[in-house]
């Protein structure tokens, strides 16, 4: 099942504490990708972490498969700062789910986290949970839907990773409007979103999405040519490289028949197009240090 890509949409490397968000996989290989990611950030901004993988995982294979992309996972379990458990430890000794005890313990770990010395918790939880507490998908949507209290106060945070196998189009959408925030599939993808706004660019550009990331910033310009403005958007755009950089400066002083193309996008980025000539372009509005665009 294809999930869109839209306002929401974020790569696993832009998550920070405060976040909710839905990810989803179809594949027992690529099922590791985001919560390993996820799991690297958190230890080296210095948040705990809380793995709750598939009931059917043993514990020692899922440490493995957490190595395999983040070499500290090892040590961390060895300091307690990164803790593999399931989501009946977690509501013990309750034995039957519940919204309230669960959203109670994820606020208690959370408390005891900062305690700790953390920046906060993070939690990564897959949900084959709920087919091992025989739960009914009725009441995760209402929790999912109902645990804003969680992350106000951006101490916390949670991807739901839901494997397309388990779950029905019509449940897998529901989540995933569901979430304030929705996840590529893959670290390292590039997402492509247009909008009445213009285009919008989300995840890497690099060697491997070099050829997509061209491909949609010239149909965008080429497609503006009709009111001769375009806004686009690379604020979620968590790698730019240097190839793809001068591609777009290259687009952009080809696009001599646009009046303003609009560019939001990080101070970082903006300090690299700038050295690389945009902010000398006539038509092109680039923010001095990034943020909004001039």
């Amino acid at each position: 099942m294809p999930v869109a890509v839209d306002a929401h949409t974020r790569a696993v490397e832009a998550m920070g504490l405060g976040d909710h968000a839905f990810a989803h996989y179809g594949d027992d290989d690529v099922r590791w990708e985001v919560p390993a990611a996820f799991t690297q950030l958190g230890l080296a901004r210095g948040d705990k972490v809380i793995a709750m993988a598939d009931p059917a995982v043993p514990h020692a294979q899922v440490l493995e498969r957490l190595a395999t992309w983040s070499p500290a996972a090892e040590e961390a379990v060895s300091r307690g700062h990164l803790e593999i458990t399931s989501m009946r430890a977690l509501i013990h000794p309750q034995r039957r789910f519940t919204a309230q005890r669960q959203i109670s313990r994820l606020r208690e770990e959370t408390v005891r986290a900062r305690r700790e010395g953390y920046t906060g918790l993070r939690s990564v939880i897959d949900m084959a949970w709920v087919g091992d507490l025989d739960m009914d998908v009725e009441g995760v949507m209402h929790r999912e839907t109902h645990a804003d209290a969680l992350f106000t106060d951006r101490h916390y945070a949670e991807i739901c990773t839901y494997d397309r196998r388990r779950f029905t189009p019509k449940v897998l959408e529901a989540m995933r409007v569901g979430h304030p925030v929705v996840l590529l599939e893959r670290p390292g993808e590039l997402a492509v979103h247009h909008s009445v706004n213009g285009l919008h660019l989300i995840g890497d550009a690099d060697l491997a999405t070099a050829a997509r990331f061209q491909a949609a910033v010239r149909e965008a310009l080429t497609g503006a040519t009709g009111d001769g403005f375009l806004q686009l958007d690379l604020s979620r755009v968590c790698f730019l490289s240097m190839t793809c950089a001068r591609a777009l400066v290259h687009l952009l002083t080809d696009a001599v028949e646009l009046r303003r193309v609009e560019v939001h996008c990080s101070p970082f980025h903006a300090r690299l197009l700038h050295k690389l000539g945009a902010g000398s372009l006539t038509q092109v509005a680039l923010p001095p240090s990034g943020g909004r665009a001039r």
